[in-house]
């Protein structure tokens, strides 16, 4: 007896929509990679930006500084290991999947951008861009949503608007965290975001299609056996 297939984890209906978004994202990511390569100082939007948010009150640093824990390696991996076990008691294995490859690529690619752009922050020591802290919590993010979008079979429209609003948000806060702490240039955010708006979509898409193809091959073999 054959089981259920197991959910995509990248519905098809999102696939065009996210794919332009991927592009338009990785754009961005070159662009400033190349205006900020081997920077060690603010760009003009970065001061001003920098300017706007400098001398929050302390609630607010505090509110920053627990934002900031859930990107570092302690407050990341209980994120990811509750997404995963969320995953394996609703018996999403693809979903599984993607979150520790989708969230660990995203986090890797960032850590290789930053040797290759070679943007510095506060010492030639700092490697800045793009923030990894801020491509975490976007990848996250972006892939519960895709989740979410994928249990309650949600449209075009409103699956694309719930991936990318998941998306804005948990970058917004993580980035606004980082630039409040003095931790990024706000393009340095801006860069993580789009960091994940890359990876994720393809990410999903490779598993999708590996899984795809290990169930044809499965399937392939039980029918060879049973003859």
């Amino acid at each position: 007896m054959t089981g259920r297939p197991a959910p995509v984890v990248l519905p098809p209906s999102l696939r065009m929509r996210l794919g332009l978004v991927a592009a338009l994202a990785a754009l961005v990511v070159v662009v400033l990679g190349v205006l900020y390569a081997g920077a060690g100082r603010p760009g003009r939007v970065d001061a001003r930006i920098w300017a706007a948010v400098e001398g929050v009150g302390p609630l607010w640093r505090h509110v920053a500084l627990a934002t900031d824990f859930l990107g570092d390696p302690v407050g990341a991996a209980m994120l990811v290991a509750a997404t995963v076990t969320g995953c394996v008691l609703l018996r999403l294995p693809r979903a599984a999947v993607l979150v520790v490859a989708g969230v660990g690529i995203t986090v890797g690619t960032t850590t290789l951008l930053k040797q290759l752009v070679g943007r510095t922050i506060h010492g030639d020591e700092n490697l800045s861009y793009p923030s990894g802290h801020t491509a975490f919590a976007t990848a996250l993010a972006f892939v519960v949503a895709l989740l979410a979008t994928g249990r309650f079979g949600l449209g075009r429209t409103a699956g694309s608007s719930l991936v990318l609003a998941a998306a804005l948000v948990a970058g917004a806060a993580m980035g606004w965290a980082q630039v409040v702490l003095g931790a990024h240039y706000p393009t340095d955010v801006l860069g993580g975001w789009c960091t994940a708006l890359v990876v994720i979509p393809a990410t999903a898409w490779v598993v999708d299609r590996t899984a795809d193809q290990l169930g044809d091959r499965t399937a392939t073999a039980g029918r060879r056996a049973r003859r």
